[in-house]
């Protein structure tokens, strides 16, 4: 853990299971898997993996009160379709 930090990324962690449906089968335009599409993805830790188009240059100027993005860190914005698909996946708790 990096002094000051309350949480590290675990860089050893893997890849275990997808939280949602593969992105192919979302609603909105098609998608092979092999030009870029969002996705949720459980890692071996727990931890969940984000992979999503980085805007963090878009939204720097504008983030709510309170919120900081740091130099290791990005602002990933997935379509609402891959959250909503992933909802059953993720515990309440």
């Amino acid at each position: 853990m990096t002094a000051g930090r309350g949480w590290e990324a675990d860089r050893d962690a893997t890849f275990v299971r997808r939280l949602g449906v593969h992105p192919a089968k979302l609603a909105g335009p098609p998608t092979d898997g092999k030009q870029g599409c969002p996705d949720i993805w459980e890692l071996s830790n727990g931890d969940v993996a984000v992979i999503g188009r980085d805007l963090t240059d878009v939204y720097a100027e504008r983030l709510p009160d309170g919120v900081t993005v740091v130099h290791d860190e990005r602002v990933v914005v997935v379509p609402r379709a891959t959250i909503v698909a992933a909802k059953k996946d993720i515990p309440d708790a």
